[in-house]
């Protein structure tokens, strides 16, 4: 059964730990992190970018086999299923869909239109319960075709944005999406000791562009309220280079080293790893409840 991101998020702010959302693409990426999730007994959000539920034919069909593999996989753990920089749109149509959670990015918008926004979807989203992220700030790099030059945002916003209801916010403070270039100067903890002073200690914060950040700025970002943290990349460069290696092996051409089913299983494996990996880091790791 699916759950809000809104509980596991509180219960993570006040742990002082994060709980990590990772994208997901097909069947493989989302049996992955399900699996490892259940394993080291962690909540877990499933993300889906609006790029990525078209890919898989509709959110409705990525609702269903969610659903379907929580239940067919024995899942207890708490999961969410969230979308990833949303449209006004592309939210309304999540929550129609049968997720659990939604993400509106309106950092792209001029701020009256995102609040605007904002606003009309906390009431339609906790109507529905369903939880609901906002976002003030870009960052950095390409989501989707939506461009950030990782502007911090501005803490005075952010506790604007919080105050409508939000249940969690992501806030720019340098993150970029993608891979970070070698003269990335870091997290702005200077910024984020700002907004998490402007909107309380009660409002779970979230931290896009999780590929890439060194340990020590993550941890220290947790420390500061920072708890829910987004990883994609990492996981797509983890497939890609266990699959290279895979077929550069020749192991594709070995018996029936094509099907799919072993093809792609040094990926899953590959993701399985990541994800363990980002857990442990986050803290999150036997914290399902």
């Amino acid at each position: 059964m699916l759950v809000t991101a809104a509980e596991m998020l509180k219960q993570a702010r006040a742990g002082k730990y994060a709980v990590g959302h990772f994208n997901i693409n097909n069947l493989e990426w989302t049996k992955a992190i399900l699996t490892t999730a259940q394993e080291l007994e962690s909540p877990v959000i499933l993300g889906v970018s609006e790029g990525a539920g078209k890919y898989m034919c509709g959110f409705k069909t990525v609702a269903a086999m969610v659903d379907a593999m929580v239940d067919s996989l024995g899942i207890t753990v708490p999961v969410a299923l969230h979308l990833d920089h949303g449209t006004y749109a592309g939210a309304r149509a999540c929550i129609d869909a049968g997720f659990s959670s939604v993400m509106f990015d309106g950092s792209s918008l001029p701020f009256e239109e995102n609040l605007k926004k904002t606003r009309e979807l906390v009431s339609f989203c906790h109507y529905r319960g369903i939880s609901l992220e906002a976002e003030v700030g870009a960052i950095g790099g390409e989501e989707d075709g939506v461009v950030g030059m990782g502007e911090c945002a501005d803490p005075n916003e952010c506790a604007i944005i919080a105050g409508l209801g939000v249940d969690f916010l992501a806030a720019g403070i340098g993150n970029i999406h993608g891979v970070y270039p070698e003269n990335w100067p870091g997290l702005s903890f200077e910024t984020l000791e700002k907004i998490a002073a402007a909107v309380g200690p009660e409002m779970p914060l979230v931290l896009h562009g999780g590929t890439g950040i060194p340990d020590d700025q993550i941890k220290k970002a947790i420390s500061l309220g920072v708890s829910k943290i987004n990883v994609n990349t990492e996981c797509q460069l983890s497939f890609r280079d266990a699959t290279r290696a895979y077929i550069e092996a020749g192991k594709d051409q070995q018996g029936k080293g094509y099907d799919p089913r072993k093809l792609l299983a040094p990926g899953y494996q590959a993701i399985k790893d990541k994800v363990a990996e980002k857990i442990r880091l986050f803290g999150s790791d036997g914290k399902a409840f």
